[in-house]
């Protein structure tokens, strides 16, 4: 399998286990995305630390989660980017809407510190 998803609480944290984010992991991560998002899950964390490339379509499956969390009131957040797929995401002006962390701890604590602004507002 080309990603793992691990249920917890507040989040779900999706790693992908493969060095290409490509068209052949795209369609099957965005399959996985929607059921995740009809299953009520609203704060999706996917983790890029294994990624070394990333095509269009892979940037494309990112942007559904983006979109699938926004639209649940939710929070979504990036993780273990690689220099090589930051550049792609810089080059085609990501950056200033997705949010990227460098570990998976600080995206768990980014998704915590979202919950709790929520819930003051």
């Amino acid at each position: 399998m080309s990603h793992s998803i691990d249920k917890q609480e507040k989040y779900t944290l999706v790693t992908i286990e493969t060095e290409k984010l490509d068209t052949q992991v795209a369609p099957g991560l965005k399959t996985d995305l929607v059921v995740l998002k009809s299953e009520g899950v609203k704060n999706i964390i996917i983790d890029l630390s294994n990624t070394r490339y990333c095509d269009s379509s892979g940037l494309s499956a990112i942007l559904i989660a983006n979109r699938l969390c926004k639209e649940a009131n939710g929070s979504f957040v990036l993780c273990g980017v690689q220099d090589s797929v930051m550049k792609l995401i810089s080059i085609s002006q990501l950056d200033s809407i997705l949010n990227i962390t460098p570990t998976t701890q600080e995206a768990v604590d980014f998704i915590f510190m979202d919950e709790i602004e929520k819930d003051l507002d």
